[in-house]
């Protein structure tokens, strides 16, 4: 019997554990948290922080002791590092610990790629004691700033003058395990998401991916569609780099995991890691559309063995959308059933419960939840995934510091007139000039204690509303926005008979938080002090 030691015991990892318990294998599973969703695929949980180096290196030790231990992997963590220090310290296949550290912290990836000559943004590193007048001149604004050594976008922005350099900078050092922040060049184009066993130097490409960013100056990922939609030439360029950088890394037996660009002067690397990607990809989206898990070829890898079974299977499609939340506590999250039973519809997962503090999402671990389909065409995916994605409801709790401050505007601007945190509706300026002469009228104090019983609440006609093209971030229109607010809270528009009737303070909220917005400033009125 073979045994696999996995780091992680999380989401990302389920498929290889899985994979390798159905192989009959001894698994066994280290994490950091001894709650992680995975433990019970293990045959045996190790409570390793998976930081520890030393102490992920006396548990492979013990195991091979006690009855043997055949090899060591990792999925959808930034600890490919530990990994390749376990299997190096053990005589286990691998990659070398130096070429894992190369694809971990993102200075020393940037370096190996320039003196191999792989495309990549130029770029400057700046530890916490370094100025910001000491960047090259070869960087001019717009720049990104990123922490060296994280993953999931955490700390990573745009920025376009010097205020925003230094406030990114303190962002990008705290996110920052060493301490240090990359400053590089800001790149135009589409980005994708490719997955790669490499077994002996032969690369095997298990699919590219179509990201989809978006919250400027943040780069959050809403989701991606697999396969590319993109032309065979863009496909080749991007592929041909990917690999140059694999290459360059001396990633010869292992896994590989890359975000590319594609701009006008051909496909750059925007990193590439020595794992199987996080975000659903290679666990679910890639296996999904081919019929391939990449999981299972990681495995074979990992011990020793060829990949097989690599070649896809069918060439379906598969869309991975996300759910967000404005900032705020969480009173009530709905429509499971009705995401479920959306057609094409595979996977729904939750991040976030009752009682859970949420935030507007500045990285992609901050998102509410994802939902994952799988139909035989691309517009089948997208529409069961996004439409899935919108049955999700998250209810706030009322009179909420952090949801009054979200609704109330404000936040970083950007060149096309939005701004981050982003509002829900890019509604027209007559549309939101009309809305704020609307008057409220029978509203009670806020600070005042609630009438008993209820009062009937309605909102005032505002002419055109319904009928603006305006989507929120999820894609809901303003009349589906309005009839989640109904579902929630009764509230309807104004018949003449409510005793309340919100104007332009329902309508503001609705613009800048949606439904989410309008319904907590129902809420609000109406909870008893």
């Amino acid at each position: 019997m073979r045994t696999i030691f996995i780091l992680g015991a999380g989401v990302m990892q389920i498929p290889a554990l899985r994979i390798a318990k159905e192989r009959g294998w001894r698994v066994v599973a280290a994490d950091g948290s001894d709650k992680a969703v995975g433990i019970p695929f293990a045959d045996e949980f190790l409570h390793i922080d998976l930081k520890d180096r030393p102490a992920l290196e006396e548990a492979a030790r013990r195991l091979r002791e006690n009855g043997g231990l055949d090899g060591v992997m990792t999925a959808g963590t930034d600890f490919s590092a530990s990994v390749a220090w376990v299997a190096e310290k053990l005589g286990l296949p691998g990659i070398p610990f130096e070429t894992a550290l190369n694809a971990s912290d993102k200075s020393r990836m940037r370096a190996v790629f320039s003196a191999a000559g792989v495309p990549s943004p130029r770029f400057s590193v700046l530890s916490r004691s370094d100025s910001p007048a000491a960047l090259p001149d070869f960087l001019a604004f717009p720049l990104v700033v990123k922490p060296v050594d994280n993953m999931g976008a955490r700390g990573c922005r745009l920025v376009r003058d010097g205020t925003e350099l230094a406030e990114a900078l303190a962002d990008a050092h705290g996110h920052s395990r060493s301490g240090r922040a990359i400053v590089e060049e800001y790149l135009e184009g589409p980005e994708f998401s490719l997955d790669a066993l490499v077994h002996e130097g032969r690369v095997r490409l298990c699919g590219i991916a179509d990201r989809h960013i978006t919250f400027a100056p943040y780069f959050v990922e809403m989701g991606h569609t697999m396969p590319t939609a993109f032309p065979e030439r863009d496909v080749a360029e991007v592929v041909r780099v990917f690999e140059a950088g694999i290459r360059a890394l001396g990633i010869r037996n292992g896994a590989a995991k890359g975000d590319i660009k594609l701009t006008a002067r051909g496909a750059y690397v925007g990193e590439i890691a020595a794992r199987l990607s996080g975000g659903y990809m290679s666990g679910w989206t890639y296996p999904y559309a081919s019929g391939v898990d990449p999981a299972a070829g990681a495995l074979d890898i990992a011990v020793g063995r060829e990949p097989r079974d690599t070649e896809p299977k069918r060439n379906w499609v598969s869309a991975e959308r996300a759910f967000i939340s404005i900032p705020g506590i969480v009173a009530s999250v709905s429509g499971e059933r009705a995401a479920r039973a959306e057609p094409y519809v595979k996977e729904v997962f939750f991040r976030v419960a009752a009682g859970d503090r949420v935030v507007f999402p500045a990285n992609n671990v901050e998102k509410c939840g994802n939902v994952i389909s799988q139909a035989p065409d691309r517009e089948s995916a997208v529409a069961a995934a996004e439409g899935a994605a919108r049955a999700v409801r998250i209810r706030l709790a009322p009179r909420n510091p952090d949801t009054d401050a979200f609704l109330s505007g404000g936040g970083i601007p950007n060149p096309d007139g939005t701004t981050w945190p982003a509002s829900a509706f890019r509604v027209s300026p007559a549309l939101a000039a009309a809305a704020a002469f609307l008057p409220d009228r029978g509203i009670p104090p806020r600070s005042g204690s609630a009438p008993s019983p209820r009062p009937r609440v309605a909102y005032a006609a505002l002419p055109g509303a319904e009928a603006d093209t305006a989507r929120d971030w999820q894609g809901r229109s303003i009349a589906e926005s309005l009839k989640v607010v109904q579902d929630w809270t009764g509230a309807a528009l104004d018949d003449g008979r409510a005793e309340l009737v919100l104007g332009a303070s329902f309508w503001k909220a609705l613009f800048r938080g949606g439904a989410q917005g309008a319904a907590y400033v129902i809420d609000s009125l109406f909870r008893k002090d």
